[in-house]
């Protein structure tokens, strides 16, 4: 699979070029509209007094104890901005961009607010684009988010203590000049432990957790079918997460060989990933995702299933991404940065790996799961709903071991061993 050098995460460390620097978890203060709150900078209280601040219809969504909380934001467009499994003094999942957020700029290329999961459309690049004008050079100074998915607000449809459901219509062109009527509605609920244990099949729920699903729907509201030949447009998913040094994202692959169903892994991204960070087995792929050395990797749907996940272990946290079973036989849009021979040789499963420039300097340090829809062959009043879910997971590690060999197929003990 081709070079994709114009990846949105190199875009936007090129742009912001912001030094990388780990802060301490100093104790500051951050004053909302109704009260003033001192808790310690990486937590979820912390955050939430933050988003607050900033953003004046940030909504928590939380359960019965408060313990397993979501922040979602109808302004950017109802991401949800992170997450946590114990309360305001637990750990905030979800890598926020702090200064950018304070500055209330807003940047003409993207604004990487961040957030833990938000909606997005493929592909970036190619004769397909929506981020290119018609006949632009595939460079950055002609790149440009479209502002309903970068700085415009999703209305509320409807929200309770569980869920709240976005929408939002969308006029959108392609680089071919097709155009795209579309509506975007998007539902986020959080997850009570009884439908984490059903969804992911356990057998038990000796564990403390906080999981979201979201449904994504994106319908044709035009007059003219979406096709193959004048360009198909995906849901993309990303997920921006707070790393620490030993945070390995894993990969559960089909078994076969390369002959029969490709390369276990893309790595060729921003050219390839060293053998120090990326490894594979018969049936997974690990990659170190510590937020110090930028590389991305994909999974197509010859080899990708429904599950991508991380494990921390420096805070004992395992992160799993669900989606329905890829398909072999469906379309995902190619998004490499040029006339493509092959525009549906995407990948449906990603991980990025943030970290520094030549220059030394990082927009993060974060790290990325990320997912898609197959290409979206829609007519008029058509739709497709994608689905995702994510969890996170803390307990013993006899628990968390149990854990990771049901739902990622192998143990801790083998993730902490293989780097």
């Amino acid at each position: 699979m081709k070079n994709r050098i114009g990846n949105i995460c190199v875009v936007v460390a090129i742009l912001y070029g912001i030094m990388s620097c780990t802060k301490k978890k100093n104790k500051k203060v951050e004053k909302t509209n109704t009260k003033e709150i001192t808790l310690a900078k990486g937590t979820f209280g912390y955050d939430k007094a933050f988003l607050q601040k900033h953003y004046k219809n940030t909504i928590v969504l939380a359960s019965k104890d408060e313990k397993a909380s979501i922040i979602l934001s109808p302004e950017l467009q109802g991401r949800v901005m992170t997450s946590t499994l114990n309360g305001e003094e637990g750990m905030s999942f979800g890598w926020l961009n702090y200064d950018l957020i304070s500055s209330k700029k807003i940047e003409k290329h993207f604004n990487p607010t961040g957030g833990e999961e938000r909606f997005w459309l493929g592909p970036e690049g190619g004769q397909f684009s929506i981020y290119f004008e018609k006949d632009k050079s595939f460079e950055f100074e002609n790149w440009f988010v479209p502002a309903p998915i970068d700085t415009e607000a999703f209305s509320i449809l409807e929200q309770n203590k569980h869920s709240v459901a976005f929408q939002k219509e969308m006029n959108l062109v392609n680089y071919t000049g097709t155009k795209f009527h579309m509506n975007v509605q998007r539902k986020v609920t959080l997850l009570s432990k009884e439908e984490i244990v059903a969804s992911l099949g356990l057998s038990s729920n000796e564990f403390t957790s906080v999981a979201y699903e979201t449904e994504n729907i994106v319908e044709n509201i035009g007059n003219k079918a979406w096709g193959k030949e004048s360009g198909l447009v995906s849901i993309w998913m990303l997920s921006m997460m707070t790393p620490s040094p030993e945070v390995t994202v894993v990969a559960p692959i089909k078994k076969g060989s390369e002959s029969e169903k490709g390369v276990k892994v893309n790595d060729n991204y921003f050219g390839k990933v060293s053998s120090e960070r990326l490894k594979s087995t018969d049936q997974s792929v690990f990659f170190k995702a510590d937020g110090n050395s930028r590389g991305k990797i994909g999974f197509s749907p010859q080899r990708a299933t429904a599950i991508i996940g991380s494990y921390d272990a420096q805070n004992k946290v395992l992160t799993i991404l669900q989606i329905p079973e890829p398909k072999t036989s469906d379309n995902y849009v190619n998004s490499a940065w040029e006339l493509q021979k092959d525009p549906y040789s995407g990948d449906v499963l990603n991980s990025y790996n943030d970290g520094p420039l030549e220059d030394g300097t990082q927009m993060g340090p974060f790290y990325e799961l990320e997912s898609s829809s197959p290409a979206l062959a829609l007519k008029p009043k058509e739709s497709y709903k994608h689905t995702q879910r994510i969890y996170h997971f803390k307990g013993s590690k006899e628990v968390l071991n149990r854990l990771s060999i049901k739902i990622l197929k192998v143990s801790i003990e083998e993730i902490d061993a293989i780097f």
